[in-house]
């Protein structure tokens, strides 16, 4: 499964509805000392600031979003309600600010590890490991990605995505984004049909 090559920094600098749909399906890697932490991505959000009031990026570059405008590739982490940690993959060329918010995934490889950073345990029953990584701030706690990891370049080897096969466009569905306040009826959330991790049907 490391076998697989690495998404290339191209991959990132397009468009970011481009990008949020190509990203299903692909393989998110966070490599812990000798372990690797493997999820599918199942379900994502795109966010463009230029047009966009639901994306942190939209009323200009401030201390928190700067990682927006600094080109695709790398990774936005930000810390929300006070309690949870949300990560993005920035998207486009410098100064754009967009980004994909990665909304839910289907465990693949360490999930004891992401089971012990979510649920204190190991061994986890089949509803447990549907809810280990289904929402954005579950993925953060699974992965065990804080504020350290805000910035990090996705072509590095701490944490990366590995390709896989496009999505078939038949496969994809849409809807509104979920839990935002504005900018509420784009249908800018992408998802695998009937897959069973991803957050709300």
């Amino acid at each position: 499964m490391i076998n697989h090559a690495k998404l290339p920094i191209e991959f990132y600098t397009r468009d970011v509805h481009t990008v949020a749909k190509e990203l299903l399906g692909k393989l998110f890697v966070r490599k812990i000392k000798d372990n690797f932490l493997i999820g599918k991505i199942v379900e994502v959000e795109a966010y463009d600031g230029r047009i966009d009031e639901a994306a942190h990026s939209f009323n200009g570059k401030t201390k928190r979003n700067e990682i927006m405008f600094q080109g695709g590739g790398k990774l936005y982490v930000y810390f929300t309600y006070g309690m949870h940690f949300c990560s993005n993959v920035v998207t486009g060329k410098v100064d754009e600010g967009t980004a994909v918010l990665l909304r839910a995934m289907e465990p693949i490889k360490g999930i004891e590890f992401m089971a012990l950073n979510r649920f204190g345990k190991k061994n986890i029953s089949e509803k447990e490991k549907i809810n280990l990584t289904n929402g954005p701030a579950k993925i953060c706690q699974a992965f065990n990605i804080t504020r350290k990891e805000n910035g990090v370049l996705l072509t590095d080897n701490e944490i990366f995505i590995l390709y896989q096969p496009d999505i078939e466009r038949n496969q994809i569905e849409t809807s509104r984004r979920i839990g935002i306040k504005k900018s509420v009826d784009l249908p800018w959330r992408y998802f695998i049909k009937d897959n069973p991790f991803v957050s709300k049907k």
